[in-house]
């Protein structure tokens, strides 16, 4: 993108020393500007991106978009010798976005939109493992799903891209809004509506409306791919099904891509379709739903049946989420620790609960839950003695419901534990830990268990 096409976009910015070069690229963190990059300062929790302008000229930025400024002559005159620019605007976070919105408008090929209460990352995942067999796609790194991590996301697209998979995150309504509007996508994807924010929104149909958003920036000719097993999903694809382009994946309702065969093993899972045996690498039955999606995705791409295929047998996860190792002691550690709610965290007990050995299941916290909080926290703890697992470590003020409520449902009391903070855990687990053992390790960001993982390795 040129310099003067950003000041035309920012049309009631103002402009300190217009120049005229291309930018190479976006950048909101001075340690990660580049030569001919444009920095754009955000207000963080505890940091002022706008004091590190000169940070950023000094890393090579040729333009910097602040949002605090206060003209100095000194500043001047170093622009225009090291022909350089400051534009400052009103709000940088929103000038962000209408430059993604901007880049967007310029690629003309297809985009996947994928949102969801649980599952968003890792069906971003397979669904850009299986394009890239045929195509050359890109993919939110990560989970930069939020609006600012979007927005980067575009910014950074070649256009020479042929499909671009974009994750939207949320927590209040109007976010996705917000997210797919500068998106713009051709295929939607909500992978279900669960609990996750339940504090923030206030109840599921809530949580619900706010996933269905992201139909607001769809292309009139595009598709919705739900899953059909989903209980509000369902509900909404009945009522809808004549107003959307809509797919269906599923394993208990009858949907366009139904699963069966199932055959769950420790470290894989297979399941049939069309009479062809599709091999997932990682177990746990929530990756059939991702490779469903997976599925359908190559069918509105015209991918082959063998590349559907391979692409699904060859998806990574990104970091943190359901990585499985095993440690110098032969223990299966697995490392599901980036985040949690409640339907995620259902998710991987059960997983959990079909290994073999004994089972140990270190559970933190689940943030932002609001008054649902100590209900879904018991709900948690009631699963936990519903599986079978053997050992219960919990850590965080509202994981103490989690092991209150599977004392009540008749936990063994000498193999429970809620302790004070990680350090505790993590000496405990590095006592009790041995040969065959298979521990999961799945709490909210905040309470950091990769530090737990990284101890017992």
């Amino acid at each position: 993108m040129n310099t003067l096409a950003i000041y035309d976009i920012l049309k009631d910015a103002s402009i300190y020393n217009k120049i005229d070069v291309d930018i190479s690229g976006f950048k909101i963190d001075t340690r990660k500007v580049n030569k001919g990059d444009c920095y754009i300062a955000i207000k963080g929790e505890h940091n002022d991106g706008n004091k590190f302008y000169m940070d950023a000229f000094a890393k090579g930025a040729s333009i910097v978009i602040l949002d605090n400024y206060e003209k100095k002559l000194e500043d001047i005159k170093y622009l225009e010798e090291n022909n350089k620019s400051i534009i400052v605007v009103d709000d940088t976070i929103k000038s962000l976005g209408t430059l993604a919105e901007y880049k967007r408008s310029l690629f003309k090929n297809p985009v996947v939109a994928i949102t969801g209460s649980a599952g968003k990352t890792s069906t971003k995942d397979m669904v850009y493992s299986v394009l890239k067999e045929k195509y050359k796609a890109h993919k939110t790194i990560g989970n930069q799903n939020n609006h600012i991590g979007l927005p980067l996301t575009v910014l950074a697209l070649d256009l020479n891209t042929e499909v671009l998979v974009l994750e939207m995150g949320m927590n209040h309504l109007g976010e996705i809004s917000y997210l797919t509007n500068i998106a713009k996508p051709n295929v939607a994807i909500i992978t279900n509506v669960g609990t996750a924010h339940i504090g923030n929104l206030g109840s599921r149909e809530n949580i619900l409306k706010a996933k269905l958003e992201i139909l607001s920036g769809l292309d009139e000719n595009g598709t919705v791919i739900i899953n059909n097993d989903n209980d509000l999903l369902h509900e909404w694809y009945l009522k809808n099904k004549d107003k959307y382009r809509i797919l269906t994946v599923g394993i208990n309702n009858s949907s366009d891509f139904l699963a069966k065969d199932i055959k769950l093993n420790d470290d894989q899972s297979t399941f049939t379709y069309n009479n062809l045996t599709y091999h997932v690498p990682v177990a746990g039955i929530h990756f059939i739903y991702n490779a469903l999606v997976a599925l359908a995705i190559g069918s509105i791409f015209n991918i082959p049946d063998a590349l559907i295929q391979d692409g699904i047998f060859n998806f990574e996860l990104s970091s943190n989420r359901m990585n499985i190792t095993k440690n110098d002691k032969g223990v299966t550690i697995i490392d599901d620790s980036y985040n949690a709610n409640y339907d995620s965290m259902s998710y991987a007990i059960k997983y959990l609960a079909s290994l073999s050995g004994r089972l140990i299941a270190v559970l933190g916290s689940m943030n932002e839950l609001g008054d649902y909080s100590e209900d879904l926290h018991r709900k948690i703890g009631k699963l936990v003695n519903d599986e079978g697992i053997d050992i219960l470590i919990t850590v965080g003020d509202e994981a103490k419901y989690i092991n209150a409520e599977a004392l009540k449902e008749g936990f063994a009391k000498d193999n429970i534990y809620h302790m004070n903070n990680n350090k505790e855990a993590i000496e405990l687990l590095n006592n009790i830990l041995s040969n065959h053992d298979k521990v999961l390790i799945k709490a909210s960001n905040s309470l950091n268990f990769k530090e737990i993982v990284e101890e017992i390795k």
